[in-house]
C-alpha cells in the first residue's frame, strides 16, 4: 500500500522551470508554419481580429454576425497577444496560438508540482512526461482555441484545492489566499467557457465529501464568500454583453449551446457513451497503455486519501461527458493531469519490475488485446507521415522516411519492454518517440501537405489578382471561416446567383471563387455577362472538413465588355 507523501521529495523550483522551459520548445515547432484549423480556430481567429479592428471587446462577431457562444475571455487574451506583436494587418496564425502555448506550458508546469506533492518528485516528472507527450494536448496546445487556457484555470483551481487537502492532512489551518486562488481561478475559467469550469473543480471536493462523509475540505475553501469572488470576475462583462445583445447572448450561450450539448449531438458530434473511452486510447497515446496497467493497483489503494483525491477529480468529470450527448476528445481534457499524475505516482512507487498485473484471467486477455491495440497506434502514427505524404501529395520524403525508420523502432523496442514489464523504461522509451514523432510531423509532413491548405493557396491567389485595392471577394464553393480570417474578413460566402449578382452590381472590382462542379450555375446566373467572364487561374486541393475534392478558379468580368 501507498502511503501519503505531501511534502516529501517535491520538485525544486529549478526543476518546475526547466521542465516548463523544455515543454515550451516541445511545443513551439509548426506553430507559425501550420495554417488556421478549419473549423473552430480561425472563428476565434476572425472574432478577436474584428474585435481589435472594431475596438468593441464586449460584443464578439465574426463578420456581420454575433459569436454568441462562451463569454469574451479568450478573445482578450487572443487580442492582447496579437497588439503586443503587431501582426494584425499581417493575418499571422502564431499570435493567436500564444495564448496556448502559455497556457498549456503552465499547466504542464502545475501537473508536475502536483504529481511531486502528492507521490514524489519523480512522479512529478513522470506525470508531466505523460501530459506533454499525449496526442491531445500535441494538438490542443497548437492551436488558437479555449481548451488549453480552461485547463490551465482547472489546474490553477485544483492547485489551491491540494493545497487545503494537504493542510487538512497535515492538520493545519488553510489561508485565506488559497481560498482566493481556488474561486479566482473558477472566475476566469468562467469567462473561458461558462459553467464547464464548475464540473472539474466543484466535482471533486463535493464528491470527496459525498465520499468521506466530511465536508472539512470543502469549508477550507470558504464557500460562503469566495463565490463573490468568481461573480465578481463575471458580473461585469455579463451586464455588458446582456445590454448590448438585449439578452440574445444568454439564450444561445446558454439555451442552445450549452444545454443543447447536453440534449443533443451538436453538429454532427451525437455519440453514445462509452467513445471517451474509446478515443482514450489514441488521445492520451503513448500514456494510455500504462494507464490501463495500473487499474489494478489503483484499485488496490482506491481507499488511500490521495488516491481518492485524483479519482474524485477524474471519475465525475468523465461521468458527465460520457452521458451528454455531444461529445469531442478535448472534453475531458481537464481529467488528462490528474490521469497523468495517478499513472505516475503507481509507476514510481513500485517495482522496477512490473508486477501489478491483473490477476484474473480475463483482465490479463483486456490488457493484452488493449496492449495490441496501443502497439498498432504507435505504428500508425509512426508511418503516418510518409503515408499522408504520398497519399496527398504523391510524393515520397526522404525526411519522413527518416522519421518513420526512427519512430518504429522506439514504438517495437517499447513493446518488448512491456512484455518484460519493465513499465518504467517502456515509458521513457515510448515518451521519446512521441516526442520525435510530433517533431517530425510539425516540421517536415505538415507544411508539406500543400493539397488540405486551400484556404491559403486561394487568398494567394485573390491577392495576385486584386483589381482594386478594395476588391470585393465571393466565395462560391469553399465557406471555411480559415479563408474569411486569411482574408482578412473580406469576403462574402454566397450561393452562385449571389456571386453573380455582386459580380453585375460591381464588375470591375469583384472576383468570384467557384468550383467547377458550381460553375455552370453560376454562368447561368450571369446571363448575357457570360462572354465577359475571365479566368485567373485555379486551385486544387482536398477540404478536409467535409472530405470534398475541389478544383475552384478564380473569376471576375472584363470591364471592356458590357452584357
Amino acid at each position: 500500500m501507498l502511503t501519503f507523501r505531501s511534502g516529501a521529495q517535491r520538485l525544486s523550483g529549478r526543476a518546475l522551470a526547466l521542465l516548463g522551459l523544455f515543454a515550451f520548445l516541445i511545443f513551439l515547432p509548426g506553430r507559425a508554419s501550420t495554417p488556421p484549423f478549419d473549423r473552430d480556430e480561425p472563428r476565434y481567429m476572425e472574432a478577436t481580429a474584428q474585435m481589435l479592428e472594431s475596438g468593441n471587446f464586449v460584443d464578439v462577431r465574426f463578420q456581420d454576425k454575433p459569436r454568441y457562444l462562451q463569454p469574451a475571455g479568450i478573445y482578450w487574451l487572443e487580442a492582447a497577444a496579437v497588439a503586443a506583436s503587431g501582426t494584425l494587418h499581417d493575418r499571422a496564425v502564431w499570435p493567436y496560438r500564444v495564448p496556448s502555448l502559455l497556457a498549456m506550458t503552465a499547466s504542464v508546469v502545475l501537473t508536475a508540482w502536483m504529481g511531486s506533492v502528492l507521490f514524489g518528485a519523480p512522479a512529478g516528472v513522470g506525470a508531466a512526461v505523460l501530459l506533454m507527450t499525449s496526442v491531445l494536448v500535441t494538438a490542443e496546445n497548437r492551436m488558437g482555441t479555449i481548451d488549453s487556457c480552461l485547463l490551465l484555470t482547472v489546474l490553477l483551481a485544483q492547485t489551491a484545492l491540494l493545497r487545503a487537502f494537504c493542510d487538512r492532512e497535515s492538520q493545519r489551518p488553510t489561508p485565506w489566499q488559497t481560498s482566493v486562488l481556488f474561486w479566482a481561478a473558477i472566475g476566469c475559467g468562467l469567462m473561458l467557457k461558462g459553467p464547464v469550469i464548475l464540473i472539474p473543480s466543484l466535482g471533486t471536493p463535493l464528491a470527496l465529501a459525498w465520499v468521506e462523509r466530511n465536508l472539512s475540505l470543502w469549508r477550507r475553501l470558504r464557500p460562503s464568500w469566495g463565490w463573490l469572488i468568481s461573480l465578481a470576475l463575471l458580473l461585469p462583462w455579463c451586464v455588458a454583453i446582456g445590454v448590448v445583445s438585449h439578452g440574445e447572448f444568454f439564450r444561445n450561450a446558454v439555451g442552445t449551446n450549452f444545454l443543447g450539448k447536453v440534449s443533443s449531438g451538436q453538429q454532427a458530434h451525437g455519440l453514445p457513451p462509452g467513445y471517451h473511452l474509446l478515443v482514450f486510447l489514441i488521445a492520451f497515446w503513448p500514456g494510455s497503455f500504462f494507464v490501463a496497467a495500473v487499474l489494478p493497483a489503483i484499485w488496490q489503494n482506491r481507499h488511500l486519501s490521495t488516491v481518492r483525491y485524483l479519482l474524485c477529480w477524474i471519475v465525475p468529470h468523465w461521468l458527465v461527458f460520457e452521458a451528454i450527448a455531444t461529445k469531442l476528445p478535448h472534453y475531458v481534457l481537464p481529467t488528462y493531469p490528474a490521469i497523468a499524475i495517478l499513472t505516475a505516482g503507481m509507476l514510481t512507487r513500485g517495482a522496477s519490475v512490473w508486477t501489478g498485473w491483473p490477476k484474473a484471467l480475463w483482465g490479463r486477455v483486456l490488457l493484452a488485446v488493449y496492449g495490441c491495440a496501443w502497439v498498432l497506434v504507435g505504428v500508425a502514427l509512426s508511418v503516418a507521415g510518409p503515408i499522408l505524404l504520398w497519399t496527398l501529395e504523391h510524393t515520397l520524403s526522404p525526411a519522413a522516411l527518416v522519421l518513420a525508420g526512427g519512430c518504429l523502432p522506439l514504438v517495437g523496442l517499447s513493446a518488448v519492454l512491456i512484455w518484460r514489464s519493465e513499465l518504467r523504461k517502456a515509458l521513457l522509451t515510448s515518451a521519446v518517440c512521441a516526442l520525435l514523432l510530433y517533431t517530425g510531423l510539425f516540421l517536415v509532413v505538415v507544411p508539406r501537405l500543400h493539397s488540405i491548405w486551400l484556404a491559403p493557396r486561394l487568398t494567394s491567389l485573390v491577392h495576385q489578382y486584386q483589381p482594386c485595392p478594395t476588391t470585393d471577394v465571393a466565395s462560391v464553393s469553399f465557406s471555411e471561416p480559415s479563408l474569411v480570417f486569411l482574408l482578412g474578413g473580406k469576403v462574402k460566402l454566397v450561393g452562385a446567383q449571389q456571386a453573380a449578382t455582386m459580380m453585375l452590381a460591381n464588375r470591375a472590382c469583384t472576383v468570384a471563387l467557384v468550383d467547377e462542379r458550381d460553375r455552370a450555375a453560376f454562368m447561368a446566373a450571369l446571363g448575357n455577362a457570360q462572354s465577359a467572364v475571365v479566368s485567373h487561374g485555379a486551385v486544387s486541393g482536398l477540404n478536409y472538413s467535409n472530405g470534398h475534392h475541389l478544383t475552384i478558379s478564380l473569376y471576375s468580368l472584363s470591364p471592356k465588355e458590357t452584357p
